[in-house]
C-alpha cells in the first residue's frame, strides 16, 4: 500500500465583501452606450452653467475684485489639475461611482465611502438650493401668477425627476439644449456688456484700511483672497460629475478624458468673460450683493433693457440646465455606493428603462422637503460646497496614491504632469476646505454633522455587507490579488 502524506493545513481566506445571489447585477444595470464625447461635453458645462449667472458675485463683498480675481484664479487652476487627474483615472476605472470608485481603489472602503459621502452631500444639496434660486427666478419674472415658490420646487423635482425616469438619452439631451440655450445668452451677455466697460468700477468698493495689505484693488486685504474661495469655485463647481456617467458612456476609456478636458476649458472661458464683463459694466460694489448680478449689471440705472429681459430669462434656463444634470449626479452616485452595499442596496434597484428609480426618487424627495422647509438656498449650497471640497482633496490623493502603489497599472491617458498636477489639486482643495469656515461656519458644521452620522452607519453597519460582485469591489479585489502575486 502507497504511503500517504498528509496535506498540509489550508490557511483560511480573510472573510470577503458579501456577495449576493446570481442576478444581483441584472437588476442594477444601466443604458450602455447612451452618450458620446458631445453630450458628456454638455452634461460638463450642464453642472456649472448656472453658476455664471449668480453666485460668484458674492465673493466681491469678501474681497472685491482683486481678491476674487485672485481666487476664481486659484480655483481656475485648483479644478483644471483635477479634472486632469480625474480623467486619468476614469480611463482605468471607467464605473458609475466616479471619483468615489477611484478612491476605493487607492484609499480602501473607508477612503471610497468618505469621498462617494462627501460627493453625495454635494449632489443631493446643490439641487435643493437651485431649486429655491429657480422659485425666485421665476417669482421676480412674475411668470404663472404664483406668489409663493413651493409648487415650483415640487415641479421642478416631478418634471425632471420624470424626465430622467424616461431614460438616460433622452435627459442628456434635454440637458444639452437647454444648456446650449444658457451658454449662447452668455456670450450675447458680453458681448453686450463689453460695450460699457469701465476699467474704473472694478475698483470702486471702499478699502477696509484696517485689513492688512488693504489696497483699491484688495478692498479687504489679502485674507479676502482667501475668504473668496468658495465663491470663485461657483464658475466651475460640479464639473467633476461627468465620470459618473462612465457605464452610459460609449467608449470610456477615450470619450471621457476628451469630454473633461473640453467642458473644462470652454467654463474657463465662459468665467472670464462673464467676470469681466459683469464687473467692468455694472460695477463691483452694485454687483456684490445682487441676487441677479447679470441683470444689474447692464440695468444700472434700474430701467429694463432688451439685453436684460434675455439674460433673466436665460438665467431660469442656466438654473434648470444645473438642477437637471446635478438630479442625474446625485442618482448615479447614490446608484453606485448602494450597488456596493456601502448604502441600502434597495436604492440601486433600476427600472425596465435601465434608471436608478429609487436612487431619482428618495434624493428628489428629500431636496424637495429641505427646499420647502427651509427656502434657504444660500445655505444648502454653502453645505453642497463644503462636501465638494472634503471630495476634491480626497480625489486628488488617491491619483497620487495610485500613481506611487501601481506604476505599471494600464493607463489609456494620462495626466499632464503627472503627480504634480495632482498635488496642486490637492493642495488648493485642503485651502479651499479651511476658507468654507471663513465664509459659513454654520453651514460647515450641518454638513461635519451629516459626514459624522453616514461614517457611524458605515463603521456599525454596512462595511460588513458590502457586494463582492459590484464593479468597484471587483477593481479593488484584482488589485489586491495581483499586488499578492506580485510580492509572493
Amino acid at each position: 500500500m502507497a504511503d500517504r502524506t498528509e496535506a498540509p493545513p489550508v490557511t483560511p481566506a480573510p472573510p470577503a465583501p458579501h456577495a449576493d445571489p446570481a442576478g444581483y447585477l441584472e437588476k442594477r444595470t444601466l443604458r450602455r452606450g447612451s452618450a458620446g464625447p458631445l453630450l458628456l461635453t454638455g452634461l460638463g458645462v450642464a453642472y456649472v452653467v448656472s453658476g455664471d449667472y449668480s453666485g460668484w458675485n458674492f465673493g466681491l463683498a469678501h474681497g472685491g475684485f482683486g481678491g476674487l480675481a485672485v481666487a476664481a484664479a486659484l480655483m481656475g487652476l485648483m479644478y483644471t489639475c483635477m479634472v486632469f487627474a480625474l480623467a486619468e483615472l476614469a480611463s482605468v476605472l471607467p464605473t458609475a461611482g466616479g471619483g468615489y470608485g477611484f478612491a476605493r481603489r487607492a484609499l480602501g472602503p473607508w477612503g471610497g465611502f468618505l469621498t462617494g459621502t462627501a460627493i453625495l452631500i454635494e449632489y443631493v444639496l446643490a439641487p435643493a438650493a437651485i431649486s429655491v434660486f429657480i422659485g425666485d427666478y421665476v417669482e421676480s419674472l412674475h411668470l404663472f401668477g404664483l406668489t409663493s415658490s413651493w409648487p415650483v420646487y415640487l415641479a421642478c423635482f416631478a418634471v425632471f425627476i420624470g424626465i430622467h425616469l424616461w431614460g438616460v438619452g433622452e435627459a442628456l439631451k434635454f440637458s444639452f439644449v437647454v444648456t446650449g440655450v444658457a451658454v449662447a445668452a452668455l456670450l450675447i451677455f458680453a458681448v453686450g456688456a463689453f460695450t460699457d466697460f469701465d476699467a474704473g468700477r472694478l475698483r470702486d468698493i471702499p478699502v477696509d484700511h484696517g485689513a492688512l495689505g488693504a489696497t483699491s484693488w484688495l478692498p479687504f486685504g489679502v485674507l479676502g483672497i482667501w475668504a473668496s474661495f468658495p465663491f470663485g469655485m461657483w464658475f466651475f463647481l460640479g464639473v467633476e460629475g461627468v465620470p459618473l456617467a462612465a457605464e452610459e458612456t460609449k467608449d470610456p476609456a477615450r470619450s471621457l478624458p476628451k469630454a473633461m478636458a473640453t467642458s473644462m476649458g470652454i467654463l474657463l472661458v465662459l468665467a472670464l468673460g462673464t467676470f469681466l464683463a459683469a464687473t467692468g459694466a455694472g460695477g463691483a460694489d452694485a454687483l456684490k450683493d445682487a441676487g441677479n448680478p447679470l441683470v444689474a449689471a447692464v440695468q444700472s440705472d434700474g430701467h429694463a433693457t432688451v439685453l436684460g429681459r434675455i439674460v433673466n430669462y436665460a438665467g431660469l434656463a442656466g438654473l434648470v440646465a444645473s438642477f437637471f444634470s446635478l438630479i442625474y449626479a446625485g442618482s448615479r452616485q447614490l446608484f453606485a455606493l448602494s450597488r456596493a452595499g456601502y448604502l441600502p442596496r434597495l436604492l440601486s434597484l433600476t427600472s425596465r428603462r435601465k434608471a436608478p428609480y429609487l436612487g431619482l426618487l428618495v434624493p428628489g424627495a428629500l431636496g424637495f422637503t429641505l427646499a420647502a422647509a427651509t427656502g434657504d438656498g444660500a445655505r444648502m449650497l454653502n453645505v453642497a460646497v463644503f462636501g465638494a471640497t472634503i471630495s476634491y482633496a480626497l480625489m486628488s490623493l488617491s491619483h497620487i496614491v495610485l500613481r506611487r502603489r501601481e506604476p505599471g497599472l494600464e493607463r489609456p491617458y494620462r495626466t499632464p504632469g503627472g503627480v504634480v498636477t495632482s498635488v496642486v489639486a490637492f493642495v488648493l482643495a485642503c485651502a479651499a476646505l479651511v476658507a468654507t469656515f471663513l465664509v459659513d461656519t454654520a453651514a460647515a458644521m450641518i454638513a461635519l454633522g451629516v459626514y459624522a452620522v453616514a461614517a457611524a452607519y458605515f463603521a456599525l453597519y454596512s462595511r460588513h455587507r458590502l457586494v463582492a460582485s459590484a464593479p468597484e469591489e471587483e477593481f479593488a479585489a484584482l488589485a489586491a490579488a495581483e499586488a499578492e502575486l506580485a510580492h509572493g
